[in-house]
Parts: C-alpha cells; sequence; structure tokens
C-alpha cells in the first residue's frame, strides 16, 4: 500500500481506483434496491395466494356441507319415493344419473 503526501497529486491510476469504487458502491446498492423490491413483491403475491386459498377453502367447506345437505334429503326422499321399485336398495347416483335422456338421430352417410 502506497501512503500518500498530503502535496502530492492523485495519479491517473488512483483516480480509476476511487472511480471504480464509486461506481460499485451505486451498482451494490442499485442491487440491494432490487432485491428488496423483489421480495416486497413476492411478500405482496404471497399475501394475494393466502387470501385467496383461505377463499378457496371456505367455498369447499361450503359445497362439502351442501352435498352432505342434498344427500340427506334425497336418502330421506328415497325412503318415502313411491317411484323406486322396493327391490333397489341403497341405488348410487353418478353425475349424469338425474339429466333426461334425449335421443338424438343418427345420420347415415
Amino acid at each position: 500500500m502506497r501512503i500518500q503526501c498530503l502535496n502530492e497529486m492523485p495519479t491517473g491510476h488512483d483516480m480509476r481506483k476511487v472511480q471504480r469504487r464509486e461506481k460499485n458502491r451505486i451498482a451494490a446498492q442499485k442491487s440491494r434496491q432490487r432485491q428488496t423490491q423483489k421480495a416486497d413483491t413476492l411478500h405482496l403475491e404471497s399475501e394475494g395466494l393466502e387470501r385467496e386459498n383461505s377463499a378457496l377453502r371456505k367455498e369447499v367447506r361450503r359445497l362439502t356441507e351442501e352435498v352432505k345437505y342434498y344427500s340427506s334429503l334425497l336418502s330421506s326422499h328415497e325412503a318415502l319415493c313411491s317411484l323406486l321399485p322396493a327391490a333397489l336398495p341403497d341405488v348410487t347416483y353418478g353425475p349424469r344419473a338425474f339429466q333426461p335422456l334425449i335421443s338424438t338421430p343418427r345420420f347415415q352417410h
């Protein structure tokens, strides 16, 4: 390391060194700002996803309760329904069980 006297003028090498340090300081500052900005953005996105997840879980609970209600309603109806044959205990309904059957015309070529 070289010790400079007060009356000595900085050399070109020393000036470049000072400029390089300043440039590096500014680049490091910008890098930290970008990193902070990215962390803030991720935090906001995370909060939004947590709110959405909470709302979806609430909807799942509501729909589960609705399914229980309609299943119970259907079970109590089946026990009293005179249109269902008595020989069919425990009928299982699929997702298309209550859709009317529509015959579609068959096109011949």
